[in-house]
């Protein structure tokens, strides 16, 4: 799906309210910004195009990562985490730039490179393989720290008509679990527990264990 054709709407509703109508699926939260999901959708279906035309790999990670698996808007996002190769780091980048992104410094640029468009922040953190073919940290004091194993082969996610290749749900529940012991300065967030529990109870539904 292009971007055109996702910004398109010939009854005035917004992206987020036909994408949810598409699929079928209910608003989780009832107090979801959905002027902002609206527009991070928007950027998301951007970058995925964006990306798409250089042919650079990019997974979700993070909330909507999570709401791409469900399948709807389950709480508000502070941003959009995205998961890309280190060796694609700078064609995206670029890519990005000419379509209004605009770089926020502040991250080590070989483990992340952080972009705003419309007052909405977008991350993309940088991925390598060691010399045993695992997925590890690119760059940065935890480079060569591998991430879990199998957390990119989950396949596309989608809420509505919008598909995204996403981290998979046993891989975000390890990651949220596991940041406070990766690194002691993030402490587990409130979001974080209810996060996993709704992964949880989504992989139970289907017949799987978390």
């Amino acid at each position: 799906m292009s971007l055109k054709t996702w910004a398109m709407s010939v009854d005035g509703s917004t992206t987020s309210e036909r994408a949810v109508g598409q699929s079928r699926c209910r608003i989780g939260w009832p107090t979801v910004d959905m002027g902002r999901a609206d527009q991070q959708l928007r950027l998301i279906a951007e970058a995925v195009e964006v990306a798409g035309a250089l042919g650079v790999p990019v997974w979700l990670r993070g909330g909507w990562a999570m709401d791409f698996f469900l399948g709807e808007i389950t709480r508000d996002h502070e941003d959009i985490d995205w998961f890309t190769w280190a060796d694609d780091a700078g064609d995206l980048a670029r890519g990005l730039l000419r379509h209004g992104y605009e770089p926020v410094p502040g991250s080590p640029p070989d483990l992340q490179l952080d972009f705003v468009k419309n007052g909405l922040e977008s991350s993309f953190t940088l991925l390598d393989r060691d010399t045993a073919g695992r997925v590890v940290v690119a760059g940065g004091p935890w480079a060569g720290a591998p991430w879990p194993e199998g957390m990119l082969d989950a396949g596309p996610g989608r809420i509505g008509g919008l598909q995204c290749a996403i981290v998979g749900p046993r891989a975000q529940i390890e990651i949220k679990r596991m940041t406070p012991v990766w690194d002691p300065f993030r402490p587990r967030r409130t979001k974080d527990t209810e996060d996993i529990a709704r992964l949880e109870a989504a992989l139970r539904a289907q017949g799987e264990t978390a």
